[in-house]
């Protein structure tokens, strides 16, 4: 069963490393961070079409993530 977690885990692992590098930066310099960060607090700005779907893609990538991380370490014991 561990090979196949393993294998798995990496599959999930290049795919979590490509999902976040294709996501756009949200900084634009000092002044982006101070108010771009205020709007991001309350929701003024939404994420629409690709980077919303990259967004969620990652959270599910992370979970399966760790999910297969703890397995993996479950059954090497």
């Amino acid at each position: 069963m561990a090979p196949i977690i393993t294998i798995i885990l990496i599959i999930v692992s290049v795919a979590l490393i490509t999902v976040v590098l294709m996501q756009p930066g949200k900084s634009a310099g000092l002044s982006g961070s101070i108010s771009g960060g205020a709007e991001q607090l309350m929701g003024k700005q939404k994420a629409r079409g690709v980077e919303s779907f990259l967004a969620k893609t990652t959270v599910v990538l992370a979970v399966l993530f760790f999910v297969g991380t703890i397995s993996l370490a479950y059954f090497l014991q």
